[in-house]
């Protein structure tokens, strides 16, 4: 029997980068070893229990049938709200659409939006899922480099040369995973009106806009001019900042012909979103936040360590990050050199060594568009990141 012929869509991605090494890890633990799993992007805490118990409240008194395909209302609403009274955003309900997670939202707006040809800016490192989306729908990713001295930040002037006659749209993710950049006011300033001058789309997405650090409160772009709110998408979840990667909430404000188009195709693929997830994240929204603040400052104790144990290792360099629970380490220096007799010739190498002799995972720079570096997460227990940066030293120490 032969094998089945597959789209030519599915052919032009690759499987995620990033859940592949966790999932190797998970295995790897499952066998008795013990890993230190950098890999993974989401909260080690659980998810709050006033959020758990608005779930299972749904559930008892009987939410358990299909909702509007954009979402419950009152979970709108309640977007709506949150993002007034946290980005001083005007938006009613006919703007935005719940979708199964963020990752979900970006696929729609993709969907909707890009057509074969188009062409949409992306500064690197980007997420993985970014590029991936964007062949997918037929769309041409436009990658722009960052550089590290200049905390990852695209220089508008990269960004203006990267435009065409096909570009549609600029993709932002501030804070951005992997590098955790984050950007000034100033800096987005500039790209709103870059975008205006030459009429483009922006995709914001914001999804770790509570996790910040050193002071540091981003702005949303989509405030800072009249046409950056008619013109950009704002992606949010409730994923990172509460804590519910597997809750698989995610929202879209924005034009409402967009969001409309979006709900369109939501009511052809998943019809809704889980009922009640939808109001665990009514209660994370508009419930108490005391365990976003709890969150928010064990990551930044972990970013505090993680960043000064990293930068004390002949051969690596870590930016300090001001947003995300991510750094990005550049270990290029290793690329050429030689562990237990195994030749490091990039950032793959450096990520399957690193695993397959001292049992540490991690993400390499590549699945980012950027060799030298690699992901280290630190969203794991101080002692976690402690026995993991004890191992990578011996792993460094090994390498001649």
């Amino acid at each position: 029997m032969s094998k089945p012929k597959l789209s030519k869509r599915i052919g032009v991605i690759q499987p995620s980068l990033t859940i592949g090494i966790s999932a190797k890890a998970k295995e790897l633990r499952s066998q008795g070893v013990s890993v230190t799993n950098f890999a993974a992007g989401e909260p080690d805490f659980d998810t709050p229990d006033n959020i758990k118990y608005a779930a299972i409240k749904s559930i008892v008194f009987g939410n358990t049938k299909y909702t509007p395909a954009g979402g419950m209302n009152e979970l709108r609403d309640a977007v709506v709200e949150k993002e007034k009274k946290r980005n001083g955003l005007e938006y009613k309900r006919e703007n935005v659409c719940i979708s199964v997670g963020a990752k979900h939202s970006l696929f729609n707006i993709a969907s909707v939006m890009l057509d074969e040809g188009d062409e949409i800016i992306i500064p690197s490192p980007y997420w993985v899922t970014y590029e991936a989306i964007a062949r997918y729908v037929g769309a041409k990713p436009v990658i722009v480099e960052t550089e590290e001295e200049n905390g990852f930040v695209p220089k508008i002037e990269d960004l203006e040369r990267a435009i065409t006659e096909n570009t549609k749209m600029i993709l932002i993710n501030n804070p951005s995973n992997p590098t955790g950049a984050t950007y000034t006011e100033e800096d987005l300033k500039a790209i709103a009106e870059l975008a205006e001058k030459h009429d483009l789309w922006i995709i914001s997405d914001e999804i770790y806009e509570e996790i910040v650090f050193d002071g540091y409160r981003p702005v949303s772009i989509a405030k800072l001019s009249d046409y950056a709110k008619e013109r950009t998408l704002v992606v949010n979840g409730v994923s990172k900042t509460y804590s519910m990667t597997g809750w698989r909430i995610g929202y879209t404000c924005g034009d409402k012909d967009v969001i409309a188009a979006m709900i369109k195709l939501q009511s052809q693929s998943t019809t809704n979103p889980t009922c009640a997830a939808q109001d665990a994240a009514i209660e994370a929204l508009l419930g108490p936040q005391d365990s976003v603040e709890k969150m928010r400052r064990a990551f930044e104790e972990r970013r505090n360590y993680i960043v000064s144990e990293l930068n004390k290792i002949d051969g690596i360099t870590c930016h300090n990050p001001k947003g995300a629970f991510y750094v990005f380490p550049n270990v290029s220096s290793f690329y050429g050199k030689k562990v237990e007799g195994k030749e490091i010739k990039n950032s793959m190498d450096f990520a399957t060594l690193l695993l397959e002799i001292e049992h540490v995972a991690l993400v390499p720079g590549i699945a980012f568009g950027a060799d030298n570096f690699v992901r280290i997460s630190f969203a794991t227990s101080l002692e976690e990141i402690e026995e993991g940066i004890r191992r990578l030293k011996n792993f460094v120490a090994k390498i001649s």
